[in-house]
This record gives C-alpha cells, sequence and structure tokens, in this order.
C-alpha cells in the first residue's frame, strides 16, 4: 500500500492504521520483523500442537499414546502460541488496517479461524469428554475423527490463507 496518498475507509480503520502504534510499527528497521516473528512463532506453536494432537484424533499412530495425555502435553502448547499469535496478529494489522480489512486472504483467514475455534469447543463439548476412556488399541470415535481432520483442515487453510495475505 502507497501510505503517501493516505488510507482510505471506515473511520475506525484509517484512525487505526494512522495511529501512533501503526505508524510506528511502519516506520521501525526492526519492530515490524520482531512482532512478524513472534507472530509466525506463535502460529507455528499453535498448528504444530493442533496438527499432533488432529493425527492422533484422526487414528494415526493411535495405539502409542493415550489421547488424554497427548492432549495434556498438547494442548497447553496450543493455547501458549494461540495467545501469542493473537496479540502480534492485531499489532501486525494495525500497519495495513484499511487494506486488510478488504483482503479475501485475511477474511478467509479469520473465518477459518473461528471455525476452528467453534470445532475445539464442539470437540470438548462431546467426544473429548470421553478422551480417558478410549482403548489404546482400538481408533478414536467416528465424532473425534472427524473433528480432528477437520481441525486439520481448518488450521492447515488458515495458515494457509495468512501466507497469501500478501499477494491477494
Amino acid at each position: 500500500m502507497d501510505h503517501d496518498l493516505g488510507p482510505t475507509g471506515p473511520g475506525w480503520l484509517v484512525a487505526l492504521e494512522t495511529s501512533g502504534l501503526g505508524e510506528s510499527l511502519r516506520q521501525s528497521v526492526w519492530l515490524y520483523p520482531l512482532v512478524e516473528i513472534a507472530h509466525i512463532l506463535g502460529f507455528a506453536l499453535l498448528v504444530g500442537a493442533i496438527l499432533a494432537f488432529d493425527l492422533r484424533l484422526m487414528g494415526v499412530r493411535a495405539p502409542l499414546l493415550p489421547a488424554d495425555a497427548l492432549a495434556r502435553l498438547l494442548l497447553p502448547v496450543a493455547v501458549a502460541g494461540f495467545a501469542l499469535a493473537v496479540p502480534t496478529g492485531l499489532l501486525l494489522f494495525t500497519t495495513e488496517a484499511t487494506a486488510l480489512a478488504g483482503n479475501p486472504a485475511f477474511l478467509a483467514k479469520l473465518a477459518l479461524i473461528g471455525l476452528a475455534l467453534l470445532n475445539i469447543l464442539a470437540f470438548h463439548s462431546r467426544a473429548g469428554r470421553r478422551m480417558a476412556a478410549w482403548n489404546l488399541s482400538e481408533r478414536p470415535p467416528p465424532g473425534a475423527r472427524f473433528a480432528g481432520a477437520a481441525s486439520l483442515a481448518l488450521w492447515v487453510g488458515a495458515l494457509a490463507c495468512g501466507r497469501l495475505i500478501a499477494y491477494l
């Protein structure tokens, strides 16, 4: 985006983009890259931990680890990654708020993240409640396998959309 012409769009997006925070992030040689690195690290932690857990839910290498033990190991990593990715994503948004608000890849990323969060809630309120009872010798129940496959597709889709933001 050419900032010499000034941002155009809804007032709150223009105000956000022209705020001291947005200007500082755009003007600093180091600040934007550091925030972007933290955002990527957060997403890597989130998607990496979720991917490993999703594969277990789908029954890949299921007999090796109890699902509830894997959840206790990986889900805090995913939560930490999400806790890092959200605020750094908001900071990055301030630098190009008006352009990002109309970017189809950015909007798709937000929609996929929303659906992925709904999938997490549905899993933990249904099939996930009985993880400790799953037998190591059997595949997880169909609801868990579906939740794992949906989660995998949604988070990888969000990751791909995040990369496509710069190209659309």
